[in-house]
């Protein structure tokens, strides 16, 4: 054998060439005339397929196991019906020659197995049309309608349990798909099984009709264009179509057994034989069979010197499989390796899901496949939108039950870090004060983990009376996904790493194959790529259109800029992404400005303290934050979209203060706006300037004026 030969990659090979072949034979088989010699050939292989079939079909473990059955099953049944043409034209031809002119396997087909008289090959013809027809295919028929309904119904659920399981930590992404994978082919093979037996069934029934054309024709060819009488043309012509006809019988009952014992197979470890042998394995079965067989054989009209013998076979099997069991169960089992104390694995010291949502016991109920899971169902729709909306795909959830928690309570981590906890009753439902409320209701005070909103838990017998005195009631399960939606979105740099920022490449590569080559390697080291991608993430800018972000990477690439400030340089050139996660397009942008004394006091702040993390001094930062809170909460709870607007100087200094306090404000500079885009100030900040504390001020214009 040649290095590097892969036999199942040679079968593969010759099985693409040798199909079209094969298919063009099956043409020229139906309209070339053939010789008797290349008609005995082809009923041999016809045969030897057949049983080639059937075998695989015995050996398969599972249904999906032979998953190109029912095509093969059709170019079978094509190729026999080729040989029905082809036979039934030489018969009709020469057959007034005699027995041997069609060939010897139709001969020995119509002398040998029906032992040459044509009426009993009638009968036999006729049994085996009745066995495939009416028993074999009929059942297998309608095992592959049942199978493909119920296959078809189930399928929605398999997909619900696998999202399920993969959002729950217990199985990866490509164990998922592989899954997702199997249940789709598992369906359109059960689909395709379906169609397929009314092909056995057809083929059955062309085997009548071609049997009563070959009668019927050889009969009066025989008579009418030979010379020959009834009796010597019934005995050659009879003789003749009832060897073709069982000729091709024989391999299409062989098929329908195929096809039956595909279809009603269930999945096992096992083979056809192995799982029949393993159900036929106890011991009992066997005593009960020669029991009754031996009290059988005591009646004095049974033949005794056959059934007591059976009986008595039935009671050794039995007994030696006792025997052999009994040994199994004191064979002492191989002790397990002890474990080396001093040995420790990975997995006891890391937890690959940066994502996880920790319960308690009272809420497991809330992710019980059983019991609908209407929290693990809420989790994939969020991994799947917030995929869309970042650009990334978020990494899986895993849902955990921990003991140490109260049994109401939940813990929400990112990359090991706890960033949101809080509890649920579910059997009660959370009513949302709306503000706009028309009565009170009576439950217990709590602040909605999501938004901080004074809500309360009641009965589920009260959430018609609290929709009607205005509040809004939300289920236990959608509480949940709604905190954990937001705490995702809060960390989703977190969440993103080096491979993300590869699959981002590799996805533009696919795409723009140019643009992802100057990116990286050439422009950017991928660790650069991945770092500039989270400091976007981390004001919630997505990475949606990453070709936007990657082609103004590449025009700065040029530009000898520290890190941030390539940052600073990318927000600027992809503004319009930015605005447009604000407000929409046709709308203008609501800002919140700084005065001008506050603005120069900002940029006089950055320039005296350059890469400093926190350039500002501690009395003047809160004092900025206090006249920032003043100015944007009305906003805020009026949930009203807006942006805060600095001077490029400070602005990536003040979106580090701004968001220790107010998260959910966007703080752009003046050139990420695009000129087309209209603005409406909606507050300005500064109506008094805030003093430094103890000189600091005019500390800070000595160190700008030095600089």
């Amino acid at each position: 054998m040649t290095a590097g030969f892969n036999p199942r990659n040679a079968a593969r090979i010759a099985a693409t060439s040798a199909l079209p072949a094969a298919m063009l034979i099956v043409v020229a088989l139906m309209v070339v005339p053939v010789s008797p010699l290349i008609l005995d050939i082809s009923f041999v292989g016809n045969i030897m397929i057949s049983l080639l079939i059937l075998m695989v079909a015995l050996q398969a473990s599972k249904p999906l196991d032979f998953s190109a059955f029912p095509t093969v099953l059709l170019l079978a049944t094509l190729f026999r019906l080729a040989l029905n043409v082809a036979s039934t034209r030489v018969v009709l031809v020469s057959g007034h020659e005699g027995t041997h002119a069609a060939g010897h396997v139709i001969e020995a087909f119509g002398q040998v197995l029906i032992g040459g008289d044509y009426v009993v090959g009638l009968f036999v013809f006729t049994v085996l049309m009745i066995i495939n027809l009416v028993v074999i295919t009929k059942g297998a028929g309608r095992v592959s309608e049942v199978s493909a309904r119920f296959t078809l119904d189930a399928l929605p659920g398999k997909q619900m349990a696998i999202d399920a399981d993969l959002n729950a930590g217990l199985l990866t992404p490509e164990e998922a798909k592989a899954r997702r994978q199997e249940v789709a082919t598992e369906a359109d093979f059960y689909g395709s099984m379906d169609g397929a037996s009314k092909f056995v069934k057809g083929d059955a029934i062309a085997g009548l009709l071609i049997l009563f054309v070959n009668i019927v024709g050889g009969l009066i060819l025989g008579m009418a264009s030979h010379g020959l009488g009834f009796s010597e043309a019934g005995a050659t012509y009879v003789t003749l179509a009832i060897g073709d006809a069982l000729v091709a019988q024989i391999p299409a009952l062989l098929l329908s057994i195929a096809a039956a014992a595909i279809v009603t197979r269930v999945a096992s470890p096992f083979d056809l034989s192995g799982q029949i042998g393993s159900q036929f394995s106890a011991p009992h079965i066997w005593f009960a069979v020669g029991g009754i067989l031996f009290a059988l054989g005591m009646v004095p009209a049974m033949p005794q010197i056959l059934i007591l013998p059976a009986a008595a076979l039935s009671i050794a099997v039995g007994w030696q499989m006792k025997r052999a069991q009994a040994e199994a169960e004191a064979a002492p089992e191989p002790a397990a390796p002890a474990p080396d104390p001093h040995h420790i694995e990975w997995s006891d010291v890391s937890d690959t899901s940066p994502c996880q949502l920790e319960i308690g016991y009272a809420l497991v109920n809330m992710v019980d496949e059983r019991k609908g899971a209407p929290l693990m169902t809420r989790i994939t729709g969020i991994r799947r939108q917030l995929s869309k909306e970042l650009g990334f795909v978020v990494p899986a959830v895993k849902v955990a039950d921990d003991l140490s928690l109260p049994g109401n309570a939940y813990r929400i981590s990112v990359a090991g870090v706890v960033i949101g906890e809080d509890e649920v009753f579910p059997n009660e439902m959370l009513a949302l004060d709306s503000g706009d409320l028309v009565t009170q209701i009576s439950g217990r005070p709590c602040k909605d983990p999501t938004f901080g909103l004074d809500a309360l838990w009641i009965p589920k017998a009260l959430q018609n009376d609290a929709i009607a005195a205005g509040y809004t009631v939300v289920d236990p399960a959608t509480v949940v996904a709604t905190h954990l939606n937001n705490s995702i979105i809060a960390s989703a740099s977190e969440l993103f790493g080096i491979d993300d920022a590869q699959a981002l490449i590799d996805n533009l590569k696919a795409h723009y194959p140019q643009l992802a080559q100057n990116l990286s390697p050439q422009g950017y080291a991928l660790p650069r790529v991945a770092a500039l991608c989270k400091a976007l993430l981390v004001e919630r800018v997505p990475l949606r259109d990453f070709r936007k972000i990657a082609e103004a990477m590449v025009a700065l690439s040029q530009q000898q800029l520290g890190d941030d400030e390539l940052v600073e340089a990318v927000r600027q050139r992809i503004g319009a992404l930015i605005v447009q996660t604000i407000v929409p397009s046709r709308m203008p942008l609501p800002v919140v400005t700084f005065s001008p004394d506050i603005e120069v006091l900002l940029n006089k702040a950055v320039r005296a303290n350059p890469g400093a993390e926190w350039p500002f001094e501690h009395g003047m930062a809160m004092k900025i934050v206090e006249q920032i809170g003043q100015a944007v909460e009305p906003l805020l709870l009026s949930t009203r979209s807006f942006a805060l607007v600095a001077s490029p100087i400070c602005r990536a200094a003040l979106s580090r203060l701004v968001r220790a306090t107010f998260p959910d404000v966007a703080v752009i500079s003046y050139l990420e706006i695009p000129a087309s885009k209209q603005t409406e100030i909606v507050a300005t900040i500064g109506a008094e300037t805030p003093r430094l504390a103890d000189g600091a001020e005019a500390q800070m214009e000595d160190q700008s004026h030095e600089n």
